[in-house]
């Protein structure tokens, strides 16, 4: 990696905030995706999930920060990627995702102090204003980036989510247990400075 991709990460990272995340809440359609949607003539949607969001996820889960997702549409797809990343809580067709919040808060029994909510359009803000954390992509829109603790580097649906996991992974003190032991690698090899 050469020295200016080793600058981008890390240094607005809000780690004080986020030591004591138990829950990151995903947005689908802008956050998990890059908010296309693509439908067949039956009407039938297919939506494209980056592969390293999600192992972003299941890197979250190995250290021990759950992963729910509250969003406006309803969608199979959705669903059945939530199962395969073994996503449990999963609010679909909520467009007042402020009660969505609620919700979730009973089922996890997470309250929203120790919760981050990645979003990328006004209807997520709502949630945003309750959880400790508000994260977002980098290609979100301007209201919520201007409410945001963080923008990613990344756009929705391009590495936004691995970016924030990785975060809370390391503002958790969990690098070494669920990243280093693997992988062996340290944050700076991934371009996290200052961490």
């Amino acid at each position: 990696m050469n020295t200016a991709a080793k600058q981008y990460r890390g240094f607005h990272f809000p780690f004080a905030r986020a030591k004591d995340i138990r829950m990151l809440i995903l947005d689908v359609d802008g956050v998990m995706t890059d908010g296309s949607i693509i439908m067949d003539k039956h009407g039938d949607e297919l939506k494209a999930f980056n592969v390293r969001d999600g192992h972003g996820i299941k890197l979250l889960q190995r250290a021990g920060i759950e992963v729910a997702i509250i969003t406006g549409r309803s969608s199979d797809v959705v669903a059945a990627r939530a199962r395969d990343l073994g996503i449990k809580h999963v609010i679909q067709g909520c467009l007042n995702k402020a009660e969505g919040m609620a919700s979730l808060e009973q089922t996890s029994g997470i309250a929203a102090e120790h919760c981050a909510m990645m979003g990328d359009d006004v209807l997520d803000l709502p949630p945003m204003y309750s959880c400790a954390l508000s994260l977002t992509p980098h290609d979100s829109h301007a209201a919520v980036q201007g409410y945001a603790d963080w923008i990613s580097d990344f756009n929705g649906g391009r590495g936004a989510i691995r970016q924030a996991a990785e975060g809370l992974i390391l503002a958790a003190d969990q690098w070494q247990e669920v990243i280093a032991s693997r992988y062996h690698v340290a944050p700076a090899d991934c371009g996290w400075k200052n961490s």
